[in-house]
């Protein structure tokens, strides 16, 4: 640190140097001190304009579509997940929900949804009261089944990038967070009705954000990859007349 510093100054002093050479110059050539100073000080006064642009409106330009371009590329992971983890989550998950018919009819995603359809649904979804009893489904099954996908989720977490899509990240760590209760537990029955609670509040904060972000990516996939798409309607965890098979 202390070498880039020096290597700083001495830059610094160069620039400087050279600056006050060329208007020493400019001053034998031409022996006019009054508007050499002028100039000076128009261009000092436009420096801070200059900062001002490069500083808060170039570069936060930059770094907005840096960052689009970096969540356009994390929505491969997020595929990934979905395909691995995902999409059978929301399936199970739907078990647990007593009002689960009512966020269903709303997800049945068509192909020809726009973008004010899907941001319509988005804030409908985050607005469904959600009613999750852990002793309706089969905690075994999700037990097992995220087990088995441990390893596969840590990959995920090791990419450092993720932590440029918070939400993603959230909804990975929650789904982490049940894996652990539900792993920590020798058994998943007869335990008391205050753990039964604990646990219903840990599912439907991991159903409420994977929700959440199906639906983003299923806009995602309308928008950049329409085969992806197709395939992604014809799998629909939410739509009971969903076939795999091109009819």
């Amino acid at each position: 640190m202390r070498k880039i510093f020096n290597w700083q100054v001495v830059l610094g002093l160069i620039l400087i140097t050279l600056s006050a050479a060329v208007y020493l110059i400019q001053y034998l050539i031409f022996h006019d001190a009054h508007h050499m100073f002028m100039f000076l000080l128009e261009d000092l006064g436009f420096v801070f304009l200059e900062v001002l642009l490069v500083t808060l409106v170039i570069h936060r330009l930059l770094h907005y579509r840096e960052k689009m371009s970096l969540l356009h590329k994390l929505n491969m992971v997020v595929g990934a997940f979905f395909s691995e983890v995902g999409t059978e989550l929301l399936r199970d998950f739907s078990v647990f929900d007593k009002n689960a018919a009512q966020v269903t009819k709303k997800l049945t995603i068509k192909n020809n949804w726009t973008e004010k359809e899907f941001l319509k649904v988005c804030k409908s979804v985050k607005g469904h009261k959600y009613d999750v009893d852990s002793k309706k489904g089969d905690l075994e099954k999700i037990r097992n089944f995220l087990k088995e996908r441990r390893q596969f989720l840590l990959g995920l977490l090791e990419n450092p990038n993720l932590l440029e899509h918070e939400s993603f990240t959230d909804l990975l760590w929650a789904v982490f967070h049940l894996t652990e209760e539900l792993v920590f537990r020798k058994s998943l029955k007869g335990l008391p009705e205050s753990d039964y609670r604990h646990l219903s509040g840990d599912i439907e904060r991991v159903y409420q954000r994977l929700i959440s972000e199906w639906i983003n990516y299923m806009r995602h996939l309308q928008k950049h990859y329409p085969y992806l798409f197709s395939l992604a309607l014809r799998t629909n965890p939410f739509d009971p007349g969903a076939v795999v098979e091109v009819s």
